[in-house]
């Protein structure tokens, strides 16, 4: 089991990585909690729950949904929750950011923590504080950062996950490495089969190898002013083929990683091999590198993004493998290139 700290100006948030959710409670430490879930991992894994109230929402990016959240905090209200009250997020990435939406805004808000049960969630989703619902299929529109106490990545959950689930989830992975780490990228080469087949000690080391990249990034930028951009690598173009497309956001990020990949070696910063490894990777994990969705469609998408700032958009592109920057691009220079150079 390894304990990772993410370090905070006044508070620190803790992922445990190899924990298991047997021993949730002794994390709540006696406190009133309400459990917020999905009604997959309710039928999964309910008796292992600790004896709190249990509010269950319908799986995917529909729950993440205003409505939801006010009926949640109705449900709270009246089982006597009270400023006290602890929440604790038991799901994948739409479960973390509802429950953290909810508990950062009702009453002002809630202590809270996550039990994250996919490799999206225990990567990417359930750290670093970003908790939000969307609004008319945008997503993340309505949001907060209200960091968890902890963050309870049970590997052994994985093993239960659809194949399609968990490889959504090495979308992040991949991501991660291409962010700061060309060895891990090496590692996910030459070890894609085990990887694959969920052999645990290898579940446990990219979990954790993601964790700690996520928590020193956060750590240093809390509120996305700068450094924490970064990990928006492949989620600007990504986040508007989600909405046009309704693909899964494991595979939308893997083709917005692509997308970035190619403007990185327009402008010079990647080489074209370079390239052809990123995108060989991503296809060794069953991930897509393109797809069929109109891209005037996808552009139109992509600049209604909360990234967006004035004429240009904060794009995070590839400085070869293991290291990005984030450019001020030109609406009008991403146009171009999304309709004519991709």
């Amino acid at each position: 089991m390894e304990k990772i700290q993410v370090n905070l100006k006044n508070r620190q948030s803790t992922i445990i990585v190899g924990e298991c959710l047997n021993n949730l409670e002794k994390y709540i430490r006696g406190r009133k909690c309400f459990i917020i879930t999905d009604s997959n991992v309710n039928r999964l894994y309910r008796d292992r729950f600790p004896s709190c109230p249990v509010y269950v929402v319908k799986p995917g990016e529909k729950s993440k949904d205003l409505k939801v959240s006010a009926g949640i905090c109705r449900w709270l209200l009246e089982n006597g929750a009270d400023r006290g009250s602890f929440i604790t997020g038991i799901g994948g990435g739409v479960v973390c950011d509802l429950a953290g939406f909810v508990a950062a805004t009702f009453m002002r808000g809630l202590s809270f923590g996550f039990v994250a049960t996919t490799l999206l969630a225990q990567v990417d989703a359930a750290i670093g504080g970003k908790n939000g619902v969307n609004l008319d299929g945008y997503k993340n529109i309505i949001g907060t950062f209200s960091q968890p106490e902890f963050v309870i990545c049970d590997v052994d959950l994985l093993i239960s996950l659809p194949e399609k689930e968990y490889v959504n989830g090495m979308a992040e992975v991949i991501k991660h490495a291409l962010i700061r780490d060309k060895h891990q990228f090496d590692h996910l080469e030459g070890y894609n089969i085990p990887i694959l087949a969920r052999d645990r000690n290898e579940m446990e080391l990219i979990v954790g190898h993601s964790a700690r990249i996520k928590a020193a990034i956060v750590g240093d930028d809390e509120l996305e002013h700068g450094e924490r951009r970064k990990l928006n690598l492949g989620h600007t173009w990504g986040h508007a083929v989600e909405k046009v497309t309704s693909l899964p956001h494991g595979e939308a990020v893997s083709i917005g990683l692509a997308f970035s990949a190619q403007l990185s070696v327009n402008k010079g910063l990647l080489k074209e091999e370079e390239r052809d490894r990123i995108l060989d990777l991503l296809s060794s994990y069953d991930l897509p590198v393109k797809n069929d969705a109109d891209p005037s469609a996808v552009f139109s998408a992509m600049v209604m993004d909360k990234k967006k700032e004035g004429g240009a958009i904060h794009f995070i592109l590839m400085d070869g493998i293991g290291s990005v920057v984030v450019e001020q691009t030109d609406v009008d220079e991403l146009r171009n290139f999304a309709l004519y150079g991709n």
